[in-house]
């Protein structure tokens, strides 16, 4: 089955191959607002990812960001301040209220399409330098291989207040004391830490990323198409089942903690003061010097 999106009318995504055609690669391609989520990039994303799944001579998929960061996430400017004012293409009304069903269908949409690369026949792997944060470390841990710049980072930070990770991979990466760290404190970590961590398979200086990947895609693309296909399958059917229940269930929690009571302050807040304002008074409380030197925060 072919994809029934061309890649010259993307509008967020860029989508090419290798001179060999056996590397497609995937970047995400607004660097101006850092990557942010908008409306088009994950439809985009799932588009792309079928179109190298149907190129019988693309045996791997590399994911990364073009600039100075992988993705910062969705683009508050879109899917909050316009969407409260019932201005955004694609997204609820929010000045209309919150409907929960309309609210999951978007984000299961959004789920769906990054889950793409987890699901994808052929092995995808995400090149992430700068940052990934919130949404976009949603779409960093669904490829099956991450690495990292060491001084690049990752973490979850509306996990304090008005987000839930919808899809829901840290468990299944780190295991589940380390994902509670991580999403009860809403910490971001560098490369490094998440390396270490075991969250994402390995961190270099970020002069060497490329050549690391590179490196890594080499010696992936000299094996059959068939032969990846068959190991990712045994290796994504541990967990698949287990997987889609949990993205289910994030997607709901995602659209309550946005509505809840602190979810609403939150907005109050950054309606009059701004979302950097908001985003400090949600963070800082209680990431002192010593906390941060103690468990590696970097947020």
């Amino acid at each position: 089955m072919t994809s029934n999106m061309n890649p010259t009318t993307f509008k967020s995504v860029q989508y090419y191959t290798s001179e060999d055609g056996k590397v497609a690669y995937i970047t995400l391609n607004r660097p101006d607002q850092h990557n942010a989520i908008d409306q088009h990039m994950p439809l985009e994303i799932r588009g792309a990812v079928r179109i190298a799944n149907a190129d019988p001579h693309v045996h791997c998929i590399v994911l990364k960001g073009k600039g100075r960061g992988f993705c910062g996430g969705y683009d508050l400017k879109i899917y909050a301040e316009s969407a409260q004012r019932g201005q955004t293409e694609g997204s609820q009304d929010l000045s209309r209220g919150y409907e929960p069903f309309q609210d999951y269908l978007l984000m299961k949409e959004c789920t769906n399409c990054y889950s793409e690369l987890f699901r994808s026949h052929k092995p995808t792997i995400a090149q992430v330098h700068g940052a990934a944060v919130a949404g976009g470390s949603d779409i960093a841990l669904c490829c099956d291989l991450v690495v990292m710049a060491d001084d690049a980072r990752i973490g979850y930070p509306p996990s304090r207040v008005w987000g839930c990770p919808t899809t829901a991979m840290w468990a299944y990466r780190v295991g589940a004391e380390k994902a509670k760290r991580m999403l009860f404190t809403g910490d971001l970590i560098s490369g490094s830490e998440a390396a270490a961590m075991g969250l994402v398979l390995k961190a270099v200086p970020a002069s060497q990323l490329e050549d690391t990947v590179n490196l890594l895609v080499e010696r992936i693309k000299t094996v059959p198409i068939n032969q990846l296909w068959m190991q990712k399958q045994v290796i994504n059917n541990t967990m698949e089942g287990s997987i889609e229940s949990s993205q289910r269930l994030a997607t709901v929690f995602d659209g309550i903690t946005r509505n809840s009571p602190q979810g609403v302050e939150f907005q109050e807040l950054a309606r009059q003061q701004g979302f950097k304002a908001a985003v400090s008074s949600r963070d800082e409380p209680g990431r002192t010097n010593e906390y941060r030197k103690v468990w590696k925060s970097v947020l």
